[in-house]
């Protein structure tokens, strides 16, 4: 199962949509979610890592997948794909 971490932030309307889609693709299995609140230290120290500019943002497996708007089609199909060998 691919590992997603959520950066979100207090009365962000991306991050509730981002928090719907991924509640789905949890529900189908398909994804482990962790929420990560971006004014933590440890959403802070993600966002500089990372290179998230703003909420919502989006690790998949660790690595930066979007920030903003999150793409449901854009990471069904990144979903789709075969798993990385390294994860």
């Amino acid at each position: 199962m691919r590992k997603a971490t959520l950066l979100t932030k207090a009365d962000c309307a991306l991050c509730d949509r981002a928090k719907g889609v991924l509640e789905r693709l949890a529900d189908e299995g398909a994804l482990d979610v962790e929420l990560v609140d971006l004014s933590s230290p440890e959403g802070e120290e993600i966002a500089v890592a990372a290179g998230m500019a703003f909420p919502p943002g989006l690790l998949l497996d660790g690595e930066p997948f979007s920030y903003g708007r999150l793409s449901e089609r854009k990471l069904r199909r990144e979903l789709a794909k075969p798993p990385h060998p390294l994860h």
